[in-house]
């Protein structure tokens, strides 16, 4: 199968160009910079207007499968993904059962192989006593997930020998989730205590507060640089953990872009709809967060697309469930900041598709070169759209989103140079594959 795009705006590793690339199968086969130029192709297509990046990896997804399949499954959440511009992801381990053996992480795999529609791989989770398994993991797996906050069940890892142990023999990345759990729970006593057993939702920022998240995350960073770890800081939430970042290419960060988009004012309008842990935080939070997407100190933007259904939402800081489905707007939301100044395009590719590449060491994507996977996202600017129920893909069928109008429409979206949507028409039959790492 050759497929030929021409004329297309490229946004690729520092550069924007006009020219064309050729697919074969699976593989981009020729990039050039000329004007168009016949090809003998299966399918031609005209971009002429459009932008085409590679395909978004979103390192930060929780698609509910194993186990709580009623709020999303791998099926729902990675056609949302295609519809999205989305071509990889990766998946946490807090599903059921969690992701903490080697048996369960084959049973997602084998999950995925049948109905992931783009390609995918699977955290490993650390527990207080697991941390023998590391050296059995395989180069499938991306990295291994530590939750140092509360609200992930028998995850939490909190003891102290348990840590040293696990920043000391992890061979892979450790992805961090940073909130100290006894300030947590110290603050949440108090309010509480004032409010009542399920205090407002616009307490939830005071709860899980700008102290818990930075002392976790400086216990995290003095753990990395005493073991010499590779530690990447999950969903940083504050200005102030900013400081911790920039001083060692071995330790990073991760912004998600609610955190990106909302504050603490859009409690009164959103409720609960925007609760996540960590918590959306103020303006001057989310203002260092966009400045630090520029300078560097962020090195990727993920989702944490986390569905619920809307009855899970039910409730104040205490009752209601935290997270919310992103990753089928992430993309448009992204290049709504570049429209505003936030990012350049040059450096959204940086964040979205590059560095996660990078960071992971993930074979042959995340770039657009001749002979890597074809995995590729076309976009149009100046193309008004709204979101609407009725174009939710994820199964909890709501966004926060709702109402929003956009102005970059994703127009295509190619998975292992295969067009699995198109102008609002996707392949149902489509299957992605399991990510390698070097």
């Amino acid at each position: 199968m050759r497929q030929y795009i021409k004329n297309a705006t490229i946004v690729n590793e520092g550069r924007i160009f006009q020219g064309n690339i050729l697919i074969e199968n699976d593989r981009i086969a020729e990039i050039s910079e000329t004007t168009a130029t016949p090809r003998q192709a299966d399918r031609t297509v005209d971009a002429s207007g459009c932008f085409v990046f590679p395909g978004v990896i979103d390192t930060h997804v929780h698609f509910r499968e194993p186990g709580l399949t009623r709020k999303a499954d791998i099926e729902s959440e990675s056609r949302a993904a295609a519809w999205g511009g989305v071509t990889s992801y990766f998946d946490m381990p807090n599903t059921v059962p969690q992701t903490t053996t080697l048996e369960a992480l084959e049973e997602k795999r084998q999950l995925a192989a049948q109905k992931s529609h783009v390609n995918y791989a699977f955290f490993f989770g650390a527990t207080n006593d697991n941390a023998g398994l590391f050296s059995q993991l395989d180069n499938h797996v991306p990295g291994i997930k530590l939750f140092m906050g509360s609200s992930t069940g028998n995850m939490l890892v909190d003891r102290e020998e348990s840590l040293r142990q696990i920043f000391s023999t992890a061979n892979l990345p450790l992805v961090a989730h940073c909130e100290n759990t006894d300030i947590v729970n110290q603050n949440m006593k108090q309010a509480k205590l004032l409010y009542g057993n399920d205090p407002s939702v616009t307490l939830h920022p005071f709860i899980r507060s700008e102290q818990a998240c930075y002392e976790s995350s400086l216990q995290a960073v003095q753990l990395a640089k005493t073991y010499g770890a590779r530690l990447h800081v999950a969903h940083v939430s504050t200005a102030r953990e900013l400081e911790l970042f920039g001083l060692s290419d071995n330790i990073t960060a991760e912004a998600v872009v609610a955190h990106l988009l909302f504050t603490n004012r859009d409690y009164d309008t959103l409720g609960t709809r925007i609760k996540c842990n960590p918590s959306i935080k103020s303006v001057t939070d989310r203002d260092a967060l966009r400045q630090a997407l520029a300078n560097g100190l962020i090195t990727t933007v993920g989702t944490d697309h986390a569905p619920h259904q809307l009855s899970d939402k039910i409730g104040g800081a205490a009752k209601a469930a935290s997270g919310m489905p992103m990753i089928q707007f992430s993309l448009p939301s992204m290049l709504q900041l570049a429209d505003e100044g936030v990012i350049t395009l040059e450096r959204l590719a940086e964040l979205m598709m590059h560095d996660p590449a990078r960071l992971f060491n993930i074979h042959e994507r995340g770039f657009i070169r001749t002979g890597y996977k074809a995995d590729l996202v076309m976009v149009a600017p100046n193309s008004p759209w709204t979101v609407s129920p009725d174009i939710i893909q994820s199964r909890c069928g709501w966004s926060p989103l709702e109402g929003h109008t956009f102005h970059w429409k994703v127009v295509q979206t190619y998975c292992n140079g295969h067009l699995i949507f198109d102008n609002g028409r996707f392949d149902e039959n489509s299957r992605g594959e399991q990510l390698s790492f070097r």
